[in-house]
């Protein structure tokens, strides 16, 4: 958890990388910080709406580069140009779901445990140039509706673990997508969550921007 009274300082940036679901349908003109049309619609958004309401005189900065049908090698590969160019202060990722669709249909893309070592890779760059970067590692996510059936989360099991212990290895903040969506889903068709099994819907979207900034904004000290 970061603590947002002694995290958050004027002017830090905030970056969200990742998939379609974080893209968000987001503008590939409008590259300023904290543009409504270049964060997307989706939780990136919701949650830049959210801090800006809450902390209005930090000045903070806001940037989405998710990627539609990234992997992880691809987020490796404009990795510099992306990320690290940007100097964020804050780095939230969210990536997986597109290596385990293309690893089990297409026979395309990593293996979970090449997922992982090219993941590290990508932090360890980032500490190396970004000492003082703090990480927020997002779990990928399915739910079992529309294209999505029980085969995948094997698969995506294992990237959900190599996650969890990235955030362990490099003191990241994680934020357990799954478990929320599982939860929400006793209570909610899933298809009213995830439209295809993957994709947020609006209520979706809605469910991550709680829980990210609940995880890593939350007030109340251990």
């Amino acid at each position: 958890m970061i603590r947002s009274d002694n995290f958050l300082k004027p002017h830090n940036v905030l970056l969200f990388q990742g998939d379609s679901i974080t893209d968000a349908g987001r503008s590939r003109t409008s590259v300023g910080p904290n543009s409504p049309d270049g964060m997307g619609f989706g939780y990136p958004r919701l949650v830049m709406e959210s801090i800006l309401e809450k902390f209005p005189d930090q000045h903070l900065q806001f940037y989405n580069r998710g990627i539609s049908g990234n992997r992880i090698q691809d987020l490796d590969f404009r990795w510099e140009n992306d990320t690290l160019s940007l100097l964020p202060d804050l780095l939230s990722i969210l990536i997986g779901v597109n290596d385990t669709w293309n690893y089990l249909m297409l026979g395309m893309g990593t293996s979970p445990a090449e997922y992982q070592k090219t993941f590290r890779g990508i932090l360890q760059k980032t500490r190396t140039a970004l000492p003082y970067t703090q990480f927020v590692l997002c779990e990928p996510f399915i739910l079992i509706t529309g294209e999505v059936t029980s085969e995948w989360m094997g698969d995506l099991s294992e990237r959900q673990q190599a996650v969890k212990t990235l955030a362990k290895e490099f003191d990241a903040v994680f934020v357990p997508f799954q478990s929320e969506l599982d939860q929400k889903a006793e209570d909610t068709p899933a298809h009213h969550l995830l439209d295809d099994g993957v994709h947020p819907t609006e209520k979706g979207h809605r469910v991550m921007a709680e829980c990210w900034t609940k995880t890593v904004f939350q007030k109340k000290r251990d």
